[in-house]
């Protein structure tokens, strides 16, 4: 069961995380500070095990894409799961630093969530989590078609308002307002 999925630093900070069961903010924020600690480097996807839980992680650049699972969870799952999280990152960054990470850190959260539901990985790939997060209601776009009319109709009026005043002032009907005789 993956508990928690996480961008962090090299030194264990979390810029993006997101948990799929019920764990502590403090809680999430110790295991990612523990895990620079424990893991070896130079390789390309691997994991580390605690007496309670198991890293699964994979180097983005500077940064690490980290999945936080139960001991006993299917290690060969976890890992293409950690696959699947790891592509998704660079259809919404176009690089892999902190701040493009912060910048679209709700787009990745959103993906995250078609990945993953209730601490299980759905059966979903890169194509179908695009389409998922980018989808419209039908509702939404009657509504955003309506206004965008309501706004034309709007600013029509406007000008037919703006053009008979002119034209009223023009031929004399309406005056210039004169300023007001100040009383000493």
């Amino acid at each position: 069961m993956l508990k928690t999925t996480a961008v962090c630093t090299k030194a264990g900070k979390a810029i993006v995380s997101r948990q799929f069961v019920e764990m502590t903010r403090t809680r999430i924020e110790g295991l990612l500070a523990a895990f620079p600690k424990l893991m070896n480097t130079g390789k390309q996807h691997t994991f580390v095990e605690t007496e309670s839980v198991r890293y699964v992680y994979q180097p983005l650049e500077k940064l690490y894409m980290v999945l936080i699972t139960t001991k006993n969870s299917n290690i060969l799952e976890d890992l293409e799961t950690l696959r699947l999280f790891s592509r998704v990152i660079p259809e919404y960054c176009r690089v892999l630093e902190e701040s493009e990470i912060s910048e679209h850190c709700f787009d990745l959260i959103f993906a995250f969530d078609e990945i993953v539901a209730l601490g299980y990985r759905e059966n979903v790939n890169l194509a179908q989590i695009r389409t998922f997060t980018e989808m419209d209601s039908h509702e939404e776009k009657v509504f955003r078609a309506v206004r965008e009319t309501q706004e034309r109709e709007a600013k029509a009026e406007m000008r037919r308002k703006a053009k008979e005043l002119q034209q009223a002032l023009m031929a004399g009907i309406i005056f210039s307002p004169q300023p007001h005789p100040r009383v000493v």
